[in-house]
């Protein structure tokens, strides 16, 4: 069993997929229409094209948005992306105008930042500072 998919809810498809694409640098892996206006939009890191994939997902249910809002509201990061210098990402985001609420923080055995991604969520990025996992 692997993880091949997961989500992030939200409110604009068209302005998720602009941040994520064209700031984070992620890739659009599907965009197909599916009901009204909404697609299955998935990206997928161009370090790891054929690894799990994001879906950027309507946040049609009225439990989704509460969640997302306290979330929100409470500073609590929805998702978090490793990245593999987070100094250099750092400051590549900020050249490109991201909003990070949380400078680079070493937090026991990874250095953490927080970045406003537009949509309403917080994204944690994370650099290990040893090997995570086998």
């Amino acid at each position: 069993m692997r993880i091949n998919i997961t989500s992030i809810y939200v409110e604009d498809q068209d302005k998720a997929r602009d941040f994520y694409v064209d700031r984070l640098g992620f890739e659009v892996r599907h965009d197909i229409p599916v009901e009204g206006s909404a697609r299955w939009l998935t990206l997928v890191s161009p370090e790891h094209p054929e690894g799990p994939e994001l879906l950027l997902e309507p946040m049609g249910h009225p439990a989704a948005q509460v969640f997302c809002r306290a979330l929100y509201a409470d500073a609590v990061p929805f998702t978090q992306f490793e990245v593999t210098d987070i100094h250099a990402e750092h400051a590549r985001l900020r050249d490109l105008g991201v909003h990070f609420v949380m400078e680079p923080t070493e937090a026991g055995s990874v250095t953490v930042a927080v970045l406003d991604d537009t949509c309403g969520h917080y994204i944690q990025l994370m650099q290990p500072s040893t090997t995570i996992g086998p």
